[in-house]
């Protein structure tokens, strides 16, 4: 197995929605599709695949934010997913790399992400890969009716 890590195109659009429904449950939308292209114009943020063979075998989301506290842009670690077959072949764990370092050479000061309570489990993963507990966070939703 000879996995490479590169930013997603096109014409990955499909597997990569079809991955991200597994992570959250829920179809792709419209409104995913599109912010997916957007991501991919680089921007505000990153999507980047795992593939051997040409086959994806995960893909990691990330956006980039500014803060008057960093400076400048942070990057925030929206959606990671490695297709439940190539678990335990390290797909995360170069996902995650190449999102750390994606970020790094863009000069973004700080990285973070948000656990659930459906991925708390994954709290040692990220701690690998040096990211440290830091509070906790809160939401408000902006949508009509909600």
């Amino acid at each position: 197995m000879a996995i490479t890590v590169r930013a997603a195109a096109v014409g990955d659009e499909t597997r990569c929605m079809a991955l991200i429904e597994t992570l959250t449950g829920a179809a792709a939308t419209r409104d995913w599709r599109a912010t997916y292209t957007r991501l991919l114009g680089g921007e505000r943020g990153a999507v980047l695949v795992a593939e051997d063979a040409g086959t994806i075998l995960g893909v990691v989301t990330v956006s980039y934010n500014l803060a008057i506290r960093y400076g400048g842009e942070y990057c925030q670690l929206e959606e990671l997913i490695v297709d439940r077959a190539a678990r335990g072949k390290n797909v995360g764990g170069l996902l995650m790399e190449a999102a750390v370092n994606a970020a790094r050479t863009r000069g973004c000061t700080e990285m973070g992400l948000y656990l659930l309570e459906s991925t708390e489990g994954n709290r040692p993963f990220y701690a690998k890969y040096g990211f440290v507990g830091v509070g906790s966070e809160m939401r408000q939703s902006l949508r009509p009716g909600d």
